[in-house]
């Protein structure tokens, strides 16, 4: 059994490979249970939430195929003590022996496949045209998505906006350094209404991303509230928006920006235009003019990081081949 580091992975993928592989994947679909979400609580400090997300091919449709399953935890706390708030690693099985192949970096696989997804959704949602980005939220995942969303669309200009302005500077800086045009923003409307793609990563429990600042032909991609109490958008985003999400099971149960407007009435369950299956088999059509808005939600599937890891290991092969 082979363990693959991060920068393994960051040498052997690419957004623009990922991207077809994850368009790929939920055409052809693979067979992923409901994920377990468990919280840790602690005498003090935020609980955290462990997940286990298993997926395996459709072996209809792929041989011998494969198994994998991923261990995540998210710990807020991991902040203060200069930690990643999410952590995890995946394990790569052969499908018909079960013979364990690899242990990933969970963290680096899932970053690279959660931008994937969200580049995947902008290439059916946002402006073909679409070159201003705004990343919302300075954590792990933001330099990602922003190579991911440039990747799909060309952006020419990025805007990193977060609540601790050092850690938009990081981010800033990282982008420049891969030679991005990327700066500061400073007031977060202003830079809403300034962005066509608009990209948030956060662990938010109140909106960020508001209806009123929204501009005509936006495209809002929604990273992070992963649970249900968590939230980056408010109801009158959700509901000038037309609607779509990564999967509709998982949206439906721990989006938390899917779930409360839902229970506030700006959306029905009937309203979600799509999911990721949909919109890569053609059952559903992406953005219908260029002046509406569009909304994708993800809180993250077993078959992304299936496909991610299915992908990794394939190209680690052929380069050492």
């Amino acid at each position: 059994m082979r363990f693959v580091t991060a920068d393994e992975i960051d040498t052997v993928l690419t957004f623009p490979l990922l991207v077809e592989t994850l368009r790929e994947a939920f055409r052809v679909g693979a067979v992923q249970p409901t994920r377990h979400h468990h919280t840790l609580t602690r005498p003090t400090g935020t609980p955290s939430t462990l997940l286990l997300m298993p997926a395996w091919s459709d072996f209809s449709h792929d041989g011998d195929g494969f198994v994998g399953v991923k261990v995540v935890t998210v710990s807020p706390d991991n902040n203060v003590a200069g930690k990643p708030a999410v952590m995890g690693s995946y394990m790569l099985l052969q499908g018909v022996t079960c013979e364990p192949l690899a242990i990933m970096d969970g963290q680096r696989l899932t970053q690279w496949r959660t931008a994937a997804a969200s580049a995947l959704a902008s290439s059916y949602l946002s402006r073909p045209d679409s070159r201003r980005l705004l990343i919302v939220g300075a954590g792990a995942l933001a330099p990602f998505l922003a190579r991911a969303h440039a990747a799909v669309r060309p952006v020419d200009e990025v805007r990193v906006w977060n609540r601790t302005e050092g850690n938009a500077r990081k981010v800033v800086e990282e982008l420049a350094a891969a030679g991005m045009d990327a700066s500061l923003a400073e007031d977060l409307d202003a830079a809403v209404g300034w962005a066509d793609i608009v990209s948030a990563a956060t662990i938010s429990t109140v909106p960020l991303v508001r209806g009123a600042a929204l501009r005509p032909g936006t495209h809002v991609d929604l990273v992070g509230a992963f649970s249900p109490a968590m939230r980056e958008s408010d109801d009158a985003a959700v509901a000038k928006a037309r609607v779509y999400v990564d999967t509709r099971d998982g949206a439906l149960k721990e989006a938390g920006d899917i779930v409360q407007a839902i229970a506030e009435g700006a959306l029905k369950p009937s309203g979600i235009c799509g999911d990721l299956y949909d919109l890569a088999r053609g059952n559903a059509a992406g953005r219908a003019s260029p002046d509406e808005i569009t909304l994708f939600k993800s809180v993250g599937a077993a078959i992304e990081d299936l496909a991610a890891g299915i992908a990794a290991w394939k190209a680690l092969g052929r380069m050492e081949g």
